[in-house]
């Protein structure tokens, strides 16, 4: 069965990829930051979700997702709609973490269930 926790923070930070990846253009013609900085912040961090997101099989990536959140949301004190944008794909990364974690107890626990009420 697939870990709900691992599909859901994938599909948060493939979307969160897209976002990221839309800034760098926002960085340099509206906010004026210089080319190469806009290019490795704005992409650099829409790889860095792309490649988290693949790496999610492994505890520490989720450490890793959780640092992307915090970029994200610092990245409002150069693009200020990035502090609303921070706050919403933080508050998804953590919904999707807590109700994945939830999804599979409930799932280990109806497995325990049925592994008990099947006769010997």
């Amino acid at each position: 069965m697939r870990d709900p926790k691992r599909a859901m923070c994938a599909v948060i930070l493939v979307l969160q990829a897209i976002v990221l990846g839309l800034t760098t253009p926002v960085l340099i013609s509206v906010v004026e930051v210089d080319v190469t900085l806009a290019i490795v912040v704005g992409l650099g961090l829409a790889v860095l979700c792309v490649l988290t997101a693949g790496m999610l099989r492994r505890p520490w990536a989720y450490g890793v997702g959780w640092a992307i959140q915090v970029a994200t949301l610092a990245l409002g004190f150069l693009i200020t709609a990035m502090f609303a944008l921070g706050v919403i794909f933080g508050s998804l990364w953590a919904g999707a973490v807590v109700l994945g974690n939830r999804i599979a107890a409930d799932r280990a626990a109806w497995a325990a269930e049925e592994g008990a009420a099947e006769p010997q």
